[in-house]
C-alpha cells in the first residue's frame, strides 16, 4: 500500500535523510521547513528521484496552529499521511540561570509542543484507516540531563513520557508511537565543537565514531515499517554504546 510520511525539520540532517529513506522505500513525502526554502527544495528533489511524489511546507512550529495549516495545505493536495516523523528540534546552550524565557519557550514550543500539535493533527485520518506511525526525535540527554542544556533536556525528556502516553492513547486505533533517542550524531548540533572536542567524542563511544543521519533513518524505516506494529511506547536509543 502507498504511504505518505510528512517528516518535519527535513531540509537538512536527519531529517532530510529519513525523507530520502522513506522516499526509497516508496512513499509520498512531505517536507515542513522552516526557513532553509531552498535546501528544502533539494532534498525534496532527490526523494522525488526514486519515483515518489514530494512537497515542501513552509511552517513555524514555534507558533499555534502551525501544524493544522499544514493538514490544510495537505488536505487541498488530498494527501493524508499515515506516517508522521518529527525531526524539527533546537536547541540552547547555556546555564541554568542564563536561560530566558523566550528561547525556553521556543524549545518547549518546537520539540516538545509540536508534537502535541501533530498528533492533534493529523491522528483522526489515522484512526478511520486504523493504521498510523508516530516517530519523535528525542535525544540521550532527556534521559541523562546535560548541563549546559538544562532547557532541551528537559524538553526531551518531556517527548519521552509524551511518547508513552500517546502510545497509550492511540494504540487501540492501530497506531503506534516511539521515540528514538540519539547520542552524538554528526549533524550541525555539533557545530560548536572544536575537532579536538569531536576526537574526545570519539574515543568516548565504544563503537569509535559519531553517528550519521542515515543510521537514525534506518531506524525510523523499521518503526514505521508493518514489521513494527507490535513496538509502541519505546523511547530507543541509537548511541553506538556511548550510554547503555
Amino acid at each position: 500500500m502507498k504511504r505518505v510520511a510528512l517528516v518535519t525539520g527535513a531540509s537538512r540532517g536527519i531529517g532530510a535523510a529519513v525523507a530520502c529513506r522513506l522516499a526509497a522505500d516508496g512513499a509520498d513525502v512531505a517536507l515542513q521547513f522552516f526557513a532553509a526554502a531552498e535546501a528544502a527544495e533539494g532534498v525534496a528533489a532527490d526523494c522525488r528521484a526514486h519515483g515518489g511524489q514530494a512537497v515542501v511546507l513552509q511552517a513555524d512550529l514555534r507558533r499555534r496552529g502551525s501544524c493544522e495549516s499544514m493538514k490544510k495545505k495537505l488536505d487541498e493536495l488530498g494527501w493524508t499521511p499515515d506516517i508522521v516523523v518529527h525531526c524539527a528540534g533546537i536547541t540552547h546552550y547555556g546555564l541554568l540561570e542564563d536561560t530566558d524565557d523566550e528561547a525556553w519557550d521556543d524549545l518547549m514550543n518546537v520539540n516538545l509542543k509540536g508534537a502535541h500539535e501533530l498528533v492533534k493533527a493529523f491522528a483522526s485520518p489515522m484512526r478511520w484507516s486504523r493504521w498510523g506511525r508516530f516517530v519523535f526525535l528525542s535525544s540521550v540527554w532527556g534521559a541523562v540531563g546535560s548541563a549546559g542544556e538544562a532547557a532541551y533536556a528537559a524538553s526531551k525528556g518531556g517527548l519521552n513520557a509524551f511518547t508513552k502516553s500517546a502510545a497509550k492513547e492511540l494504540a487501540s486505533s492501530g497506531i503506534t508511537a516511539n521515540a528514538i533517542s540519539p547520542g552524538a550524531v554528526d549533524t550541525d548540533m555539533l557545530s560548536t565543537l572544536g575537532e579536538d572536542d569531536l576526537s574526545v567524542l570519539r574515543r568516548e563511544i565504544p563503537l569509535g565514531r559519531l553517528g550519521t543521519p542515515e543510521d537514525v533513518a534506518e531506524l525510523v524505516r523499521y518503526l514505521v515499517s508493518e514489521g513494527a506494529g507490535y513496538v509502541t511506547g519505546q523511547t530507543i536509543g541509537i548511541n553506538g554504546g556511548w550510554f547503555m
